[in-house]
């Protein structure tokens, strides 16, 4: 993705929010409210790509204001076990585990923006005459990908929600109530398989975009989900075993030797879908919060190793990888260098320092702008992983938990063959491969649905509590649709 590439983005997401900040005030739905800017055929890829500001997002605008994969750690990653802090505290009530409707609640506007973005280009390129079928077609199916990520990652979030597939082209912005997790789980298939059947073929054109690869990995991920937390069972893990063996016989894919050039390694092999950062084009992405800053580490005998920035703006020093999740790594696991390394006063042992996403040093100061990786084919294999021991083929579920085990150089698995056993070490394994990935809530919750952990006895913060696993509609979103119901438990 070249300058250019991002300037139409920015370009097209100038032109999506303009005009609709008052509607947003008082709707939440969407805020498409204006349809002539399709006049030509060539005005419809740079809408889609403008969509992509959704998915990737900003740190800088914080977690709440945009639905980018970069800005949601909260949503992600911090109820889970993986982090504590460090020098400071950047972690909102979500890691505290005290979660109201008043504190720490879901806004969604954002992520109905984006959702009503999709809606408008798949009405208005319905009927469109465009020279080339091929664009037309993949344009469609990248617009249907991009709703399904976004319902997605809205029912990991709350549960049910409210399902719009209507473009709006007016104010007058329909009141819907919360639509069931499953009925929306059954659109989001519906759009994905809609996608595969568009997308005029089979490769990844993109890693910055969505492709028929990239589909299929967000399908197989949505019926794991599917299977474990909304009772599809045995079908949906079929499902995705299908999904995945079509990303598996992809040209091109393959583990990368060196787990340091996973994360570090612009659209390498291993990548299959990613959200691109640029220093002088697009801010810091949400590792800023985990890199060191050198008036904080003043004194460190091993302060060469440790991805400290200058400025306290480009490294916040506020997340450190959690003793918990460290546990998680045999001694020899070839990913800990590239995971965390500690800092040492003399011989005293401080901050556990992240590594995982270690920005870039440039001459002035080092900044967090590695992309980050929404599916790559280590967490691929792991998906197949699940899925197999999900219908007790525990046998083939540990043929694909090896092959990241070896790439680690941790050897082959040598535990319980029992179901119980392997999808305790898939988890485990998720939890060293993907570690600091925006991965680690959202594992929690299904495989505490799926009856392998009990997660408010794993997670050290959820411990005494009952807290729900979803989060609640914060108070603006229920007061500007009536037909909205709160969350259960709140």
């Amino acid at each position: 993705m070249n300058k250019l590439l991002l300037i139409i983005i920015g370009s097209c997401f100038l032109l999506m929010t303009t005009g609709c900040d008052k509607l947003l005030e008082s709707k939440t739905e969407s805020s498409i409210t204006d349809a002539d800017y399709f006049q030509s055929e060539n005005d419809f890829d740079p809408y889609v790509v403008g969509i992509y500001i959704f998915l990737r997002g900003s740190a800088k605008t914080g977690p709440q204001n945009i639905t980018g994969v970069a800005s949601n750690i909260t949503y992600g990653t911090e109820r889970s076990e993986e982090l504590v802090s460090a020098l400071n505290s950047r972690f909102t009530q979500a890691w505290t585990q005290n979660i109201s409707p008043t504190t720490g609640a879901f806004d969604y506007t954002n992520w109905y923006k984006a959702i009503g973005n999709c809606n408008l280009l798949l009405a208005k390129i319905e009927n469109f005459n465009f020279t080339s079928d091929a664009t037309k077609k993949r344009v469609m199916a990248e617009a249907y990908s991009l709703r399904a990520y976004f319902y997605f990652s809205l029912i990991r979030i709350i549960g049910d929600a409210p399902l719009m597939l209507q473009s709006i082209s007016s104010e007058n912005v329909p009141q819907l109530p919360r639509s069931p997790a499953k009925d929306v789980m059954t659109q989001i298939i519906a759009d994905l398989d809609q996608a595969l059947s568009l997308f005029p073929d089979k490769t990844i054109a993109s890693k910055y975009r969505f492709s028929y690869v990239s589909a299929q990995a967000l399908k197989a991920d949505a019926k794991l989900w599917s299977a474990k937390v909304l009772g599809g069972g045995s079908n949906d893990f079929n499902d995705a075993i299908t999904a995945l063996a079509e990303v598996e016989k992809t040209a091109g894919l393959s583990l990368r030797t060196d787990f340091k050039e996973v994360t570090t390694t612009r659209a390498n092999t291993e990548v299959v879908l990613a959200a691109y950062f640029n220093r002088d084009e697009c801010g810091a992405n949400y590792g800023l919060n985990a890199l060191p800053y050198q008036t904080g580490i003043t004194g460190a005998t091993n302060i060469d190793s440790l991805p400290y920035c200058i400025t306290t703006s480009n490294g916040q020093g506020a997340y450190q990888i959690s003793p918990q999740s460290k546990a998680l790594f045999p001694s020899g696991d070839k990913r800990i260098p590239f995971t965390w390394v500690t800092e040492r006063q003399g011989t005293t042992l401080k901050i556990s320092w992240i590594t995982k996403l270690p920005g870039n040093k440039y001459a002035d100061d080092r900044v967090s702008d590695n992309d980050i990786i929404v599916y790559r084919l280590g967490e691929i294999y792991l998906m197949e992983a699940e899925a197999y021991a999900g219908i007790s083929n525990t046998i083939k579920a540990i043929e694909y938990l090896n092959k990241t085990r070896n790439r680690a150089g941790i050897g082959n698995y040598t535990g319980g063959t029992d179901k119980a056993s392997v999808e305790k070490e898939i988890l485990d394994e998720r939890g060293r491969e993907l570690f600091f990935e925006n991965k680690r809530w959202f594992d929690l919750v299904r495989f505490h649905k799926g009856g392998t952990i009990n997660v408010y006895a794993y997670v050290p913060n959820l411990v005494g509590k009952t807290t729900p696993l979803f989060w609640p509609l914060a108070a603006n979103v229920m007061a500007n649709n009536g037909q909205l119901l709160q969350t259960d438990g709140y």
